[in-house]
């Protein structure tokens, strides 16, 4: 853990009081907004004071995570102020539950669009919840997202996204950072208030839908930024079998729709891999 917070000039940290001023507002949809220099997961935080009763728009942000969580519990791990590591807490009662599993694939649009525009860099949405960016000609994870619910009537959002992320600091071949694939912004505060403003928009066109992802435009925002769609993947599915296809839609429920050998099958949980066609 890092105690100097300006021990790396190239990553300056985060201005809070500014933040909160910028974030924080009497028509914002947001209602808090902490930062915290270091702890395990902003979403186990979060999670919390969920439980604690902590009203819907929380917003928590950590300079550093040092236990940070992505899908099927896999680590998410950075250096201090290398990136955006937050979470922010909904209570998404305007549409029914069975509709909620749809907030991670909106926080993918937000998170996308948001960086896109900000940073000027071509993004990506690999199933159900990567944010991808090229770097070298190649597709490579930049941003997760993990989607906790909190009892009967919340959920928490976690969004990681690597900004400044080194070459020889990335955890894995695949990873990726807004630096290495030519932002021409790694500023972060700006970066945070424009996919927390882009979050806000969508959650709100989401809820004055009833959760309905036609009428809010969210399905169609995410299949056209899906890169996995119309790609043969291989799905790993809970249990361990597989299944091998292309990728034709995502469906009213969110769910993967791959067209296998032995018909289409809709994939709700499981890990995808994006296969390459031989010869690549």
């Amino acid at each position: 853990m890092t105690s100097n917070r300006w021990s790396d000039l190239d990553r300056p940290p985060l201005n809070v009081t500014a933040l909160r001023k910028a974030i924080v507002t009497p028509d914002s949809r947001w209602t808090s907004f902490d930062l915290v220099e270091a702890t395990g997961s902003t979403n186990s935080d979060l999670g919390a004071r969920a439980r604690e009763g902590a009203p819907e728009g929380a917003v928590l942000v950590a300079e550093e995570q040092t236990a940070g969580r992505g899908r099927l519990d896999r680590q998410w791990q950075a250096p201090a102020r290398s990136g955006l590591f937050f979470s922010v807490l909904l209570r998404p009662s305007a549409a029914p539950a069975h509709r909620w599993g749809w907030l991670p694939l909106l926080a993918g649009v937000a998170t996308a669009t948001a960086v896109a525009r900000t940073a000027g860099v071509d993004t990506g949405l690999k199933w159900p919840n990567d944010v991808l960016v090229t770097v070298g000609g190649e597709e490579r994870k930049t941003g997760g997202i993990l989607a906790e619910r909190v009892g009967d009537d919340a959920v928490v959002l976690g969004i990681g996204l690597n900004v400044t992320l080194r070459e020889e600091e990335l955890p894995v071949p695949a990873a990726g950072s807004l630096a290495l694939a030519g932002a021409k912004v790694t500023d972060r505060d700006p970066l945070l208030r424009a996919v927390l403003r882009s979050l806000a928009d969508w959650y709100g066109e989401w809820l004055g839908a009833e959760g309905d992802p036609a009428a809010s435009r969210l399905q169609q925002a995410y299949a056209a930024g899906c890169t996995t769609l119309g790609r043969t993947v291989r799905a790993v599915l809970p249990g361990g079998t597989e299944a091998t296809g292309r990728a034709v839609a995502v469906d009213d429920d969110g769910r993967l729709v791959v067209a296998t050998a032995a018909g289409e099958r809709a994939v709700a949980a499981g890990d995808v891999v994006h296969v390459r066609p031989a010869g690549e």
